[in-house]
């Protein structure tokens, strides 16, 4: 268990915890000795006094108020928010092949990932923030990605999400930084597979760049633009959170730390 930090006792809530860098951040946290709250669409038990899981839809006020109101009741308080729940759908703003078809972007698409982007991480942010902002301390790290600030091919609407989350870092941080929270954001770039990259997932991705699945895969690990020449683990994503969310960086406030080996647009 780590000590540098100072994380122990700490209370953390990371939305979109079940998998993916979500569930290597409550790995961490975990073993950093902090408290862990695990909000997500599916709800499991835990034989760890540090860990619960509440099950909760960040796009539903209600479902957030309760998943915020089932922490307090637990931990006493909320010391970290990490904003991780997300979604992609690959698709194209003009599908010259197939208008109006499977792989262009409508307005369901739309929807769906403006809430769970957008949305939910506002509204999370702020039942947290009233917390914080009580009680003159705090840290909101918000999860973009790499592709919010280069834009991404395929991903348009995923990329503008995430630019806006980038946008909320920035002006939360003019706003609450006067009562003593900070805001962070960290935006990843290819990492090593997940559950989360599924072959439909795949597919859909390859059809917006007119490639195979296979060729699309090759780049997931391509150094043609990764200078470090590898994917990223979900553990350095999930090292970068714990700093930030410790003692340590207390003079970071209001900026998107990019990890993605120096990957560029070219």
């Amino acid at each position: 268990m780590s000590s540098w930090l100072n994380l122990e006792g700490k209370t953390v809530i990371v939305t979109g915890g079940a998998s993916g860098i979500g569930k290597a951040v409550v790995d961490e946290f975990l073993n950093d000795g902090a408290n862990v709250v695990v909000s997500d669409l599916t709800e499991k038990e835990s034989d760890n006094d540090r860990l619960i899981y509440v099950k909760c839809d960040v796009t539903k006020r209600e479902d957030v108020k309760n998943m915020v109101k089932k922490t307090v009741e637990k931990f006493k308080t909320v010391d970290v928010l990490v904003n991780n729940a997300g979604i992609n759908i690959p698709c194209l703003l003009v599908d010259p092949k197939d208008p109006e078809g499977k792989y262009e972007l409508n307005e369901d698409i739309y929807s769906k990932v403006v809430d769970i982007n957008i949305k939910g991480v506002y509204l999370c942010a702020q039942e947290v923030g009233r917390i914080f902002v009580d009680k003159k301390e705090g840290v909101i790290i918000n999860m973009s990605s790499e592709s919010g600030i280069e834009g991404s091919e395929g991903q348009s609407i995923y990329a503008a999400t995430k630019n806006a989350v980038n946008s909320f870092t920035r002006s939360w941080a003019k706003e609450l930084g006067k009562h003593g929270v900070r805001v962070v954001g960290v935006a990843p770039g290819i990492l090593e597979e997940t559950g989360l990259r599924t072959l439909a997932y795949d597919e859909a991705l390859s059809y917006t760049r007119g490639i195979t699945v296979e060729k699309l895969r090759e780049g997931y690990t391509s150094t043609k633009t990764t200078p470090l020449g590898r994917d990223g683990k979900l553990s350095e994503v999930a090292n970068l959170v714990a700093f930030l969310a410790s003692d340590r960086s207390g003079f970071v406030h209001g900026t998107t730390y990019t990890i993605a080996g120096g990957k560029t647009r070219g």
